[in-house]
């Protein structure tokens, strides 16, 4: 095929896009820019996977990109009506942070159970306390979600003996892995067990706002919950009330639903509540195979062939098969 035309949104740090010298024209736009380059666009790389400007910018009618590749997991920040009506492709970044964010989770499980922030106070406040942890083994979690980010979180957490009950969009038995994987309808009579609830869903108008105050009740108190999803899967009022009620024992969030997080948001004081900043899948070295998974997949589109990763635009995600 010709050359193509690839435009980039976001430029901070550039993507490394060496295989595409001599095969494509690589352009960059930033938010301002955007909406008068995507007419120009064959490819469009969501490089700034944390912004809506595709989402705002997508136009209704004329030319525009056939293929869109998002650097990130989720899609709900580039997807739209109008791009969910065309017929332009939607990839995004599935392969890529699986591990990494079950290494995150499981590393909070394990610092919440053995009480590492209390030690790391105490030592601060150069106090000697002898206190008992929890074991890990033996206990029971529910991770909400079963792509792959959950699956990986799942199989992780199942290596350090806990029990593990794995939920999706509809049931699927028997699984190799889980045994079953539970109906997003099975979620109400799960929670109760749960001594680890873990959020790895995608956002869609079905899971906004999943967990609420109604979800926390149902929690046993000395249930810890973690979000390493999308912000907007927890009313955080209510996380919040839960929290400082203690209707459950501790919760940690890598994702929020405005980002960066204001300094002025109440969750920065919520006692037994660990912040990180959106970076649980980020290890050395990520940006570097988020580049290479585009170029991958721009071999297979410039070849005619079939593009991995496929996002169904109706449902928000890569579907199981």
């Amino acid at each position: 095929m010709s050359e193509s035309t690839v435009l980039v949104l976001g430029s901070d740090p550039s993507p490394k896009l060496d295989r595409l010298t001599g095969r494509a024209e690589v352009i960059y736009a930033d938010e301002a820019s955007l909406a008068d380059l995507i007419p120009s666009a064959d490819v469009l790389l969501a490089w700034d996977f944390t912004s809506d400007a595709i989402r705002d910018s997508w136009p209704s009618e004329g030319p525009k990109p056939r293929w869109v590749h998002t650097a990130s997991a989720g899609v709900d920040r580039l997807l739209c009506p109008a791009l969910i009506a065309d017929d332009t492709l939607v990839t995004n970044a599935r392969g890529v942070f699986e591990q990494p964010i079950a290494e995150y989770v499981a590393g909070l499980v394990i610092a919440m159970a053995k009480d590492f922030y209390g030690s790391w106070e105490l030592q601060r406040q150069r106090r000697w306390r002898h206190r008992e942890t929890l074991r890990v083994a033996g206990t029971r979690a529910v991770v909400v979600g079963s792509g792959p980010i959950g699956r990986a979180i799942g199989t992780t957490l199942q290596a350090l003996g806990i029990t593990v009950d794995i939920v999706g969009r509809r049931e699927r038995s028997p699984d190799p892995s889980f045994g079953t994987v539970h109906a997003s309808d099975a979620l109400n009579g799960l929670l109760p067990q749960a001594d680890w609830v873990v959020c790895a869903a995608p956002l869609t108008e079905a899971t906004r706002d999943l967990f609420d105050r109604r979800a926390f009740d149902r929690m046993k108190p000395e249930a810890r919950f973690i979000n390493i999803g999308r912000g907007q899967l927890v009313v955080e009022d209510d996380l919040v009330a839960a929290l400082r009620g203690w209707r459950i024992a501790a919760a940690a969030l890598d994702v929020f639903q405005h980002e960066p997080l204001p300094e002025d948001s109440p969750l920065w004081d919520v006692p037994h509540l660990i912040i990180s900043p959106h970076m649980s899948g980020d290890t050395l070295g990520w940006r570097d195979a988020l580049a290479e998974q585009f170029q991958d997949n721009f071999d297979q589109w410039a070849a005619g062939e079939p593009l991995s990763n496929l996002v169904d635009k109706r449902l928000g995600y890569v579907p199981v098969r």
